[in-house]
């Protein structure tokens, strides 16, 4: 009797042990589609990383995300300001196909924002079982139908305008002095904390709850835009660099250290493998008089924020997932923001929406460094197409640029400018004189392009 008891019992614990596999097998197949994290970051100069050539600044956790990925070196942003390459990221559209081709109110009910019908990367992936967060930044609409709950976000925590101060999340701007800071479309507060810590405390909860089925998290740092108001161990840092590259740089790695918090978090919890980090800038660093007049770098480009010239549209982008993407390789094909929209969807295994968008689907590029550029076009325009610019292939060609990064004034007569990029990365050289089939050819392009979206 005994030794048929321990039989049953021997019996009964392998039928359990079964059931466990069996049970973690089917839930780990359920949770196949891999997480998905997109970090924006706000006015970051084109090459302020170390891995992007900054030597003055400390950066290891931006930094690993390319050691575990794929950098690019030619990627741009669909805008030279906030809110359009915004849109642009989250529709896989031109700021203006997605209609919203100027910065969005920053005043509740005010005017302006991303069109409620507009079909959003968070909206699909929801539709596939994502749980979706917003958290941080998202200047895409301050009303109730152009806020993140209504347009795919399951939860959101964060300010709706363009900036606030880190410390009483009040508009950081030239009044009304507003609080703007909310979550799920309430107002919260939370005076004195720094918004960075609050960010990272947001998206270690929502990775947290949410750990047990896949997510999509748009983590839109507002930083390094101003004011500039870094944590003060960094300030401390880097008190020895001149101003206002100093203070510039403080916030750059507070944002740094945050990434290192959130990549930690998932992999305590054993969720970095099945996690797709990509991190962008939205475009070029800022030289208003709000930053200090600049503290960004570019590097060898001419030209930053607001300003079409490859110092405000050209950014820094890292795509990360250990074990399924190559790891510590650079691509130097042209790519857009646009394009994260049909990559991330491949990558989930959803099929896009039938709708018209102009990303191309990215993985073939990421996956060889190879592969043939997906991209030969691009054009960029301001919202009343006072500036714009047309690329094709290594021909670009602005209409009234400006240099915002004040490298060199524009000459009054260069309201066309042509440049080689392949041969004048840095864009010193007007080639238009001398290459007017050339400069015919792009203005037409941008003509018909341009026509399109004509009221």
């Amino acid at each position: 009797m005994a030794k048929y008891k321990a039989t049953l019992l021997l019996l009964t614990i392998g039928i359990l042990i079964l059931f466990t596999v069996f049970g973690l097998r089917a839930h780990n197949s359920d949770n196949q589609k891999p997480n998905i994290i997109i970090i924006y970051t706000d006015d970051q100069g084109s090459i302020d990383m170390n891995c992007y050539g900054a030597t003055d600044l400390y950066t290891p956790h931006m930094d690993r995300l390319a050691q575990t990925g794929v950098r690019f070196t030619q990627f741009y942003a669909a805008a030279a300001v906030c809110s359009p390459s915004r849109a642009a990221l989250l529709t896989g559209k031109t700021p203006r196909a997605a209609g919203l081709a100027s910065n969005a109110s920053s005043q509740k009910g005010g005017h302006g924002g991303l069109p409620a019908g507009e079909t959003t990367l968070a909206e699909v992936l929801k539709g596939a079982g994502y749980t979706t967060g917003h958290i941080g930044k998202w200047h895409l609409g301050y009303t109730p139908e152009t806020m993140p709950n209504a347009q795919g976000f399951d939860y959101s925590f964060g300010h709706m305008g363009g900036c606030i101060d880190n410390y009483s999340h009040f508009f950081y701007w030239n009044g009304p002095n507003v609080h703007d800071l909310w979550r799920n479309g309430e107002e919260v507060w939370y005076d004195g904390q720094h918004f960075a810590g609050l960010m990272a405390t947001e998206a270690d909860q929502f990775i947290t709850k949410n750990k047990e089925n896949p997510f999509f998290l748009y983590y839109a740092i507002n930083m390094p835009h101003y004011p500039l108001q870094g944590m003060e161990k960094w300030r401390e840092h880097y008190q020895d660099l001149a101003s206002p590259r100093k203070e510039y740089a403080a916030f750059v790695s507070t944002i740094d250290e945050h990434i290192g918090q959130l990549t930690g978090t998932l992999e305590t919890l054993g969720l970095r493998e099945n996690t797709i980090i990509i991190l962008q800038s939205d475009h070029g660093h800022s030289t208003e008089i709000r930053t200090m007049g600049g503290g960004g770098n570019a590097g060898p480009y001419r030209g930053a924020k607001f300003s079409f010239f490859e110092g405000g549209i050209r950014v820094p982008a890292i795509i990360s997932w250990p074990g399924k993407i190559p790891q510590g390789e650079v691509r130097e094909q042209m790519a857009f923001n646009v394009d994260w929209f049909p990559t991330v969807l491949k990558y989930a295994g959803i099929t896009p929406p039938d709708i018209p968008f102009d990303g191309k689907d990215m993985t073939s590029i990421i996956a060889k460094e190879k592969a043939k550029n997906l991209h030969n076009t691009f054009f960029w325009a301001s919202n009343n197409g006072m500036r714009w610019a047309v690329r094709k292939d290594e021909w670009k060609l602005l209409y009234r640029p400006e240099d915002t990064s004040d490298k060199a004034p524009v000459a009054e007569g260069d309201s066309l400018f042509l440049v080689n990029l392949t041969h004048d990365v840095g864009e010193m050289k007007n080639l238009a004189a001398k290459e007017p089939e050339k400069v015919r050819e792009l203005r037409e392009m941008y003509k018909s392009w341009a026509d399109k979206y004509a009221e």
